[in-house]
């Protein structure tokens, strides 16, 4: 995040503006993961393919009895995902989709050739039916989310965030446009949620902060 808040420019381009030492630290989160979450928005945009690329990274992964890779999460309420996406090129580890029955038939049909696909009945995912599903059927303990700010915010909503690793960068964008943590800036959450500080490091002009979130 740059020091005025914001995650990323107005046309919403990938976040490539920290350093080489804060994408080593994603993949260091995401190692620590059963499974990593991205909505769908995110993983089109920033081309991703949700995958381990650290070799150290996965045999620590396993040394702790773990998969190598992480269970791949998508989250989408429209059912709106090209079946060309990056992340579906890559076999490293199952894909598994929430979604909702406005999902078109024919990226059903797509999907389902390429990943395990949960349809609710209503016109949003059930996040904590989804956390649910999670943990019952594919036995995931730790979930990273790595976004959007739409799917950090509905997590924040639901009460179902217990950590934030925020990496704030010495970059100023400005704009009323540019998104924020939880999205454009105006639109406020339904109530202040409470963080306590756990660990706060720097490297260079970067600052790395992990908080706790205070029920």
């Amino acid at each position: 995040m740059t020091w005025d808040g914001k995650i990323s420019t107005r046309a919403r381009t990938p976040a490539d503006f920290s350093s080489k030492r804060d994408k080593r630290r994603l993949l260091e989160i995401r190692a620590t993961g059963d499974a990593v979450l991205v909505g769908a928005g995110t993983a089109a945009a920033d081309n991703m393919s949700m995958g381990m690329p650290a070799a150290d990274l996965r045999a620590s992964r396993i040394d702790k009895g773990l998969a190598a890779y992480p269970l791949r999460v998508l989250l989408t309420n429209s059912g709106r995902l090209d079946p060309a996406l990056k992340v579906f090129q890559s076999d490293a580890s199952p894909i598994v989709i929430f979604s909702t029955e406005l999902m078109p038939r024919r990226t059903r049909a797509l999907l389902a050739e390429k990943a395990t696909l949960h349809l609710h009945p209503a016109p949003a995912v059930d996040l904590g039916a989804m956390m649910f599903t999670l943990r019952r059927d594919y036995h995931v303990r730790r979930l990273v989310c790595e976004g959007g700010p739409t799917v950090f915010r509905s997590l924040l909503e639901a009460g179902l965030v217990d950590e934030i690793h925020l990496t704030l960068c010495p970059r100023i964008f400005g704009g009323a446009k540019a998104p924020t943590l939880t999205g454009l800036a105006g639109r406020f959450l339904p109530h202040s949620i409470h963080c306590a500080l756990r660990e706060i490091k720097t490297d260079g002009d970067e600052c790395f902060l992990r908080y706790a979130v205070v029920a």
